[in-house]
């Protein structure tokens, strides 16, 4: 059975940000020292880096869910929660990573070339962090942040200069061996080859690598054989031999029909155009391509490819007789293949360098939010998308008072509040922050602004509190000339029955009252 991997589906998820503390430093004859709660860690990333010793994506493809460590909470006296540990996984050269979609993310080519995956969660920040001049004891933290999880598709296109390709049983794979020092499994049965070999050629001061493609017959490109699954390999090679057995036992097959059928699956085989490669987007049958007629060693081959040759130069190939098993015309095929490498190599050389992406700053008017009216049950929906709107939605504690009122002052800062005003929202609107496991809210303007210079205990917001709706001027008016007029009736009634004697100032005033009575 083949070991032998080259696209895999893997799940990965960042580590997530650790929870802020929210701690009240306390000493002997210090009961509130302030606020001393440290910061949550951050969560792990998830690396794909490139590893030369590692040749297949078998590992992953038995264990495709991948996660990152989680970042520590944060503890009391200042004490910051521990980082989640980087998550790498080695791929090998070559590794294509693209969405579900086909969208390509990365393209990892070269020893060390790496890409994040996956990124983990901010932590969240302690009430220590929090703290300001008008909030001194803030009553809450902020929660760390979900590290990012997502379905990629690893594909493999082996790193190779030259392409062997031909039918099974044509002698690819004792070429390879011949020319390098790959020692592929070799026997006289189709398919021999499952997997795609790889061998390093010294042709001269030429330093090259070949590839063996195994499988190709008739339909390969519609994914008969095994050719459909291997020929991705091929993308990334600068030159493709044919390699034709001059001495098949087949009655119905001979080099020039071979050919032409090798040559029909290359055109048919839809080259991913998505390749980040100039070489990458030509298609298969427009590369340089030379004819390898193997097997001369055995009598009845060597007439066979006397015979094509005249017509295959004909045709514009490049030619050569060569055997496997005796070497017979080795060396002027790797200087042929190392002459096609070297002008490819030369040619990449001077193409110029893709131009550099510049990092521009955000302009200072960009608001860093959108807000998208929609319509849900026949009512006003107002969704409001950005990433420091739902970054700072992930990180509220909805059961503590506190820090919703905090999420109310950032968004009221941002200038949400602004912009839903100008969008036609009301009060008691439903306004959605974020796409996904969206928090939705019943938007009260009110709620907006001012929660540092509002005097409620640590944990609470007086503007969450329910007072029913906010009074009127005229209301208010109303209220204090009731005030008043209930004082006014109140110290008449106390005048009254001062003069009337029922109370007096005198300390001796219950006694006098008394004697009177009893002299009448």
């Amino acid at each position: 059975m083949a070991t032998f991997v080259d696209r895999v589906v893997l799940h990965v998820s960042g580590g997530d940000g650790g929870h802020g503390c929210v701690s009240i430093k306390r000493e002997k004859f210090k009961p509130l020292g302030g606020p001393d709660g440290g910061n949550g860690g951050d969560g792990g990333n998830v690396i794909l880096r490139v590893d030369s010793q590692t040749t297949t994506l078998l590992s992953y493809h038995h264990a495709p869910h991948r996660h990152a460590s989680n970042g520590d909470f944060g503890k009391g006296d200042l004490r910051h929660g521990r980082n989640g540990e980087t998550l790498v996984l080695p791929v090998p050269d070559g590794t294509v990573v693209k969405t579900k979609d086909g969208e390509v993310l990365a393209d990892l080519v070269g020893e060390g070339a790496e890409y994040v995956v996956a990124a983990g969660g901010q932590g969240g920040l302690g009430n220590a962090a929090l703290s300001s001049q008008k909030r001194k004891a803030p009553g809450f933290a902020l929660l760390g942040v979900p590290g990012d999880a997502r379905d990629v598709l690893l594909e493999l296109k082996t790193i190779a200069d030259v392409a062997l390709v031909g039918y099974p049983s044509a002698g690819k794979s004792s070429l390879i061996a011949a020319l390098s020092a790959a020692r592929p499994k070799i026997a006289d049965y189709p398919f021999t080859t499952l997997v795609p070999n790889l061998g390093v050629v010294q042709a001269g001061d030429v330093r090259f690598t070949i590839a063996d493609v195994p499988g190709l017959i008739p339909g390969a490109s519609e994914g008969k054989g095994l050719g459909h699954e291997f020929l991705r390999h091929v993308e990334r090679c600068a030159a493709l031999v044919h390699v034709l057995d001059c001495a098949s036992l087949e009655s119905d097959r001979d080099p020039i029909t071979d050919l032409e059928v090798i040559e029909a699956e290359l055109a048919a085989y839809a080259v991913d155009m998505s390749y980040a490669g100039t070489e990458g987007v030509v298609p298969l049958n427009e590369r340089p391509r030379l004819v390898a007629l193997n097997k001369v060693d055995v009598p009845d081959g060597r007439d066979m490819a006397e015979y094509v040759r005249p017509e295959l130069e004909r045709r514009g190939y490049q030619v050569f007789e060569i055997s496997a098993v005796s070497h017979e015309g080795l060396r002027p095929l790797s200087f042929a293949m190392a002459g096609i490498v070297s002008a490819a190599r030369q040619k990449a050389a001077e193409t110029p360098a893709p131009a550099k992406i510049v990092l521009r700053p955000r302009a200072v008017n960009e608001a860093g939010f959108t807000i998208r009216k929609e319509e849900k049950n026949l009512e006003p929906l107002y969704r409001v998308l950005g990433e420091k709107p739902e970054r700072w939605v992930k990180q509220t504690d909805f059961n503590n008072d506190e820090a919703v009122g905090y999420l109310s002052d950032r968004l009221a800062k941002l200038g949400v509040e602004d912009k839903l005003f100008k969008a036609g929202a009301v009060p008691g609107s439903t306004v959605v922050i974020g796409e996904d496991d969206a928090v939705v809210f019943d938007w009260e303007p009110t709620m907006m602004g001012g929660a540092e210079l509002l005097g409620s205990p640590r944990g609470t917001d007086l503007r969450l509190e329910d007072f029913g709706s906010r009074p009127t001027r005229n209301q208010k008016r109303q209220e204090q000339q009731e005030r008043k007029e209930a004082k006014a009736a109140a110290r008449a009634e106390l005048e009254a029955e001062r003069k009337a004697g029922i109370w007096t100032e005198s300390a001796n005033y219950k006694g006098t009252a008394a004697e009177d009575r009893d002299d009448e």
